[in-house]
């Protein structure tokens, strides 16, 4: 390893002395007694004026000595020796010359290299200075922007409020006055998510106020593009890989060991979910078990067309991996008749299991205490819970629209961050996103009451939180992060896992043993 150059030997005269050496030889001819002092020939010019002026050698640090810039006599050869030394007393006469100070700054005595250094850091230091002041500035730009985003934002989500609360009091005149103004704002579900999600709910609100009966009919042709829609949503977004995955890995784990699987569903849709059970149950050693799925559903929400489609699938599925496999679906509303319309006791070598999500009861809030009574006496091993955080029948009216709005919003902002083809994102729109809307909407109007809050009614009916196995836990993050957009993240809270975007509730998890 070199040494580091010393900064005292590159600031003094050492390196004159040869030179200096070398003058001293040929002066010495002409004086044998004492050594002369030899005048720098490079201080001496203008000589034919019989003036000699003294210029400091720029290349030298350190001035001569007040003895080598002595001037001569006029009547003497510039080569003469001069006279004999004596001792320097001070300033003497006309022929005091004075003493030159170099008036450099001292930075100028470092070597170069130590110069550059010193640039080097003096440039870095002022990048680090103007880097945070754009920092600071860019923070300025970025919170009055959000403010105003906020801003405009609640100047369209407060009269969507504000007409949803009259129509809960009884003033619907006024209602459809602040909507029609909206219209004007809201024309078409374009703009930033928030903006899309109030003219779904600005449209809700006046199908509300313009439609006696709301139940829409699905034609072959619009429950092909709904499914196509529930396709898409699966694969840019990971909140129903999430559901299902996390809900299945339960049942997996409580069926372990069981010839027969039943499975009583308050969610059927269009099968995914057991699709992807069937899947995993036909890996077991020893072959795949039977698998019974009971279904409720309502027919405000359920269509003939479209439970026929699931049913079909599901049988053919089932057939291709060679399960046993038997679908019942029974109404939703029987739960109200006194009577339960399926027999409590199980078969033995067979477990039973709930898929209980809240929002299938978005349409009739008052079937949910009813739907958790039969289950208690039902005694299944466990119950999966799925909540959106738009189902908030505990709340006002008014109230629950405001939070319904919030939640939506944040589902199209993590459509959006995806960059996923337009025709596909308004296709999700149309036939998931906006009657997803309209069913909240609409079931909430037609049973206003306030209900507890879901986790409340599931404790007061016997429930207690079921926590998840470290390999569920782990799925789950395996899955957000094999997702490629940042910014999905699942935290575990309350005995629940939930699935967030940009820490904003999408959907939570939960499962339950009654």
């Amino acid at each position: 390893m070199g040494t580091e150059p010393n900064p005292v030997l590159f600031n003094s005269g050492i390196n004159l002395l040869p030179g200096l050496f070398q003058q001293q030889q040929q002066q010495a001819a002409f004086d044998q007694d004492e050594k002369p002092q030899i005048l720098n020939p490079v201080m001496i010019s203008n000589q034919n004026q019989n003036q000699h002026q003294f210029v400091q050698n720029p290349a030298t640090p350190f001035p001569f000595s007040y003895s080598q810039l002595q001037e001569p006599h006029n009547n003497q050869h510039f080569l003469s020796p001069p006279p004999s030394k004596r001792l320097n007393s001070g300033p003497v006469g006309v022929n005091y010359v004075p003493k030159v100070f170099d008036s450099r700054p001292p930075e100028l005595f470092l070597p170069r290299q130590h110069q550059q250094q010193q640039q080097n850091h003096q440039f870095r230091m002022l990048q680090q200075l103007q880097q945070r002041q754009g920092m600071i500035t860019n923070q300025k730009i970025a919170s009055d922007e959000l403010a105003n985003q906020q801003q405009l934002q609640q100047a369209i989500i407060n009269p969507i409020c504000q007409a949803a609360e009259l129509i809960e009091t009884g003033n619907p005149v006024l209602a459809q006055g602040i909507l029609a103004r909206l219209n004007h704002q809201l024309s078409l579900p374009i703009g930033k998510p928030y903006q899309r999600t109030a003219f779904y709910f600005k449209d809700a609100l006046q199908l509300l106020l313009h439609t006696s009966n709301n139940n829409s009919i699905d034609t072959a042709c619009s429950l092909i593009f709904k499914i196509g829609a529930y396709k898409s949503f699966s694969e840019i977004s990971p909140i129903l890989q999430f559901a299902n995955f996390t809900c299945n890995q339960v049942l997996l784990e409580a069926s372990e060991g069981f010839e027969r699987i039943h499975i009583v569903d308050f969610d059927i849709g269009y099968g995914g979910q057991w699709a992807s059970l069937m899947q995993e149950l036909a890996l077991r050693t020893g072959g795949a078990p039977s698998l019974k799925i009971t279904a409720f559903a309502s027919p405000s929400s359920h269509d003939e067309l479209e439970l026929g489609f699931t049913r079909e699938n599901l049988r053919i599925f089932a057939s291709e991996i060679n399960m046993p496999f038997e679908l019942e679906i029974l109404s939703l509303e029987s739960l109200g008749s006194g009577s339960w319309p399926m027999p409590l006791r199980m078969p033995e070598k067979e477990v039973t299991a709930v898929n209980l999500p809240i929002g299938s009861f978005s349409n009739d809030t008052s079937t949910l205490p009813l739907a958790l009574r039969f289950v208690k006496h039902l005694s299944p091993k466990v119950v999966v819970s799925l909540d959106r955080g738009c189902d908030r029948s505990d709340l006002p009216f008014a109230h629950h629209v405001n939070h319904a709005i919030q939640s939506y919003s944040t589902l199209l902002e993590s459509l959006d961050a995806v960059n996923v083809n337009l025709d596909a994102l308004q296709k999700i729109e149309s036939f998931l996103v906006q009657p997803g809307i309209e069913k909240i909407v609409l079931g909430r109007h037609r049973c206003p009451d306030r209900t507890s809050p879901w986790r409340s009614l599931f404790l007061q009916s016997g429930f207690t939180p079921l926590p998840f196995s470290n390999f569920t836990e782990s799925q789950a993050e395996y899955l957000v992060q094999r997702t490629p957009v940042r910014g999905f993240h699942v935290e575990k809270r309350q005995s629940s896992l939930v699935l967030c975007w940009q820490r904003k509730d999408l959907i939570a998890a939960s499962a339950w043993r009654c």
